[in-house]
């Protein structure tokens, strides 16, 4: 097994961080938020040769599954997760696009699977563990690798912030908790990624981020 890697390629208006993670040594891997601009993110997979098995989706808001359906089509491969309870926002994507005035190809996402607490999900040898947390959105989940102390969280936390919760499904008091009851015990020492700008580690924003401390 070679070390877990991890490219973004950021996308759409809102710069999401469509991360591409990978095994060093095979190069096989799995594209994780395809939010939009499906060309661009093409390119990468190209460009690094990586042989993707699968998309998945840390939930359902438009800047991170808008283009899975389009990358879906692409690539042959399955779209995993989010939680069931993101299938609203999912069927209701070409709604969104049309709110925000987003001219890209839009699709509503159809999950082949929806992931629930506790399951796994793995590429190559890489295996992640799914958390459910909501409050930025019903139906977010994270992907933590116990093996690479390694997390991508979506938008449930960033470097010095956290996920809005102003929008529908969102509560700020869920979110909080399952920051604190799920994420910031397994260790100060995760590192993690993002849906938007730079990664941090958990200890880090456990002392600094103005939203927990």
């Amino acid at each position: 097994m070679g070390q877990l890697n991890a490219g973004v390629v950021p996308v759409t208006p809102f710069q999401q961080n469509c991360t591409i993670l990978f095994d060093g040594d095979s190069k096989i891997g799995v594209v994780v938020d395809p939010g939009g601009d499906v060309e661009r993110i093409l390119a990468a997979v190209r460009d690094n040769a990586i042989s993707v098995e699968a998309i998945w989706i840390t939930h359902g808001h438009i800047d991170h599954a808008g283009g899975a359906m389009d990358l879906k089509e692409a690539l042959g491969v399955d779209i995993i997760g989010p939680h069931e309870d993101d299938r609203p926002l999912l069927d209701n994507l070409e709604n969104q696009a049309r709110r925000f005035g987003i001219t890209d190809t839009i699709r509503n996402c159809v999950p082949d699977r929806f992931l629930t607490e506790g399951e796994t999900v793995s590429f190559g040898e890489h295996s992640f563990e799914v958390l459910h947390c909501p409050g930025h959105a019903p139906g977010h989940v994270v992907y933590f690798n116990r093996a690479a102390r390694f997390a991508h969280v979506g938008d449930v936390l960033f470097h010095g912030s956290i996920g809005r919760t102003d929008l529908p499904g969102g509560s700020h008091e869920t979110l909080i908790r399952m920051i604190k009851e799920k994420l910031l015990p397994l260790g100060d020492d995760i590192g993690f990624l993002c849906g938007h700008g730079p990664g941090s580690r958990f200890g880090d924003e456990r002392r600094s981020n103005p939203f927990l401390v």
